[in-house]
């Protein structure tokens, strides 16, 4: 087949995504607006939609520059990533069959804006097929008028061969300067969605009950000098390792390196990759009462689910994981099962090469 894509050169999931049919054998065309891919990649092609100057007329820029590329590589199906902007320029340029895989947060929080809601309706009603990896987006994208049986349930999966429980590293153990400390990991990127501030104000009551813990905390953005003068005004920040993005080949490493992970966000789609990951890496999770959160982790038995915001909560939760060994390998040996069964990166990506064949036939 010939795919084509239009994602950001920025996602490790859109990435992932294209590597899997590259290396499949289809031919495979990716294309960005406005960002470059770091690496080449075999049997795909990449084009680069530049930015272009005038911020109001960019759709149409980029409409026009889409629509001419598709006209000289004719693909069998156009594949879109994200709802806004690149699911709408990818409705405009009129190509049909037409896929869009909204993530998230521009089904769930982008039409409460009045400018954004018509133009992503516009932009699913105008696709053949819908993808999405969470219960509550199917509800949310539904709530926007689109029939259910449009819409397809893929996960974007974990590749359980990489991300498995391993030792842990003891050269991480001397880079991070953390002995053998209990540690707490978050992978989240450091905006306000995310929450990590909940994460941060939790820590002084767990180093009460047990002061040899240590939490790294990974990613980068725009709340990161606020994070730091937070931890630095609860007096936290010694124990706090603010270490940047992670290259991908070296998540499950840091993963391994944890006793529990932690996700504070206060929204998500489905299951986020990065807890299923952490329990796909035997890791006891910690997660907000978020999308499909309840449907993938047992409360009390993988981890636990908490409410958006509770700091009190949270601590209790992380202290009692770390004081009972038990119940935080049992945890992990479940979760583990869960995403071997249910979240198998190949599995999910062999549905949806079916699916682009029905499409095209």
């Amino acid at each position: 087949m010939k795919l084509c894509f239009l994602a950001g050169a920025n996602s490790i999931h859109s990435k992932r995504w294209i590597i899997y049919f590259a290396e499949r054998g289809h031919q495979v065309y990716w294309l960005s607006l406005g960002i470059r891919i770091d690496e080449v990649i075999n049997n795909t092609k990449f084009f680069l939609l530049k930015k272009f100057f005038f911020k109001p007329l960019r759709p149409l820029f980029y409409t026009i520059c889409l629509k001419k590329i598709l006209s000289e590589i004719k693909p069998n199906i156009l594949h879109v990533h994200q709802v806004w902007i690149d699911g709408v320029i990818g409705a405009l340029s009129g190509f049909h069959p037409l896929v869009i895989t909204p993530w998230g947060s521009d089904v769930l929080i982008g039409p409460k804006s009045k400018l954004k809601k018509p133009l992503i309706k516009f932009a699913l009603k105008k696709a053949d097929l819908i993808t999405c990896d969470g219960e509550n987006t199917k509800t949310a994208i539904m709530n926007l008028g689109i029939p259910s049986q449009k819409i397809e349930i893929i996960c974007f999966g974990v590749d359980i061969e990489k991300f498995r429980p391993e030792a842990k590293d003891g050269d991480l153990k001397s880079r991070l300067n953390v002995n053998n400390s209990p540690i707490v990991i978050s992978l989240k990127y450091l905006e306000p969605i995310y929450d990590l501030e909940t994460l941060i104000r939790a820590i002084p009551v767990v180093l009460k009950e047990i002061p040899s813990t240590k939490f790294i905390i990974a990613g980068e953005g725009g709340e990161k000098e606020k994070l730091i003068n937070l931890a630095k005004s609860l007096k936290v920040l010694e124990v706090t390792r603010f270490i940047g993005k992670i290259p991908g080949d070296k998540v499950p490493l840091y993963l391994n390196f944890a006793d529990v992970y932690v996700s504070t966000s206060l929204s998500e789609s489905g299951l986020a990759a990065s807890t299923a990951e952490a329990m796909a890496c035997g890791l006891p999770v910690i997660n907000t009462d978020v999308g499909d959160a309840r449907l993938w982790i047992k409360d009390g038995q993988g981890g636990f689910i908490i409410p958006i915001k509770n700091p009190r909560i949270l601590s209790e939760k992380i202290i009692y994981l770390l004081k009972n060994d038990k119940e935080r390998f049992k945890f992990g040996e479940m979760n583990r099962k869960i995403i071997e069964e249910k979240n198998n990166y190949y599995k999910e990506m062999d549905k949806m090469e079916e699916i682009y064949k029905e499409l095209i036939n």
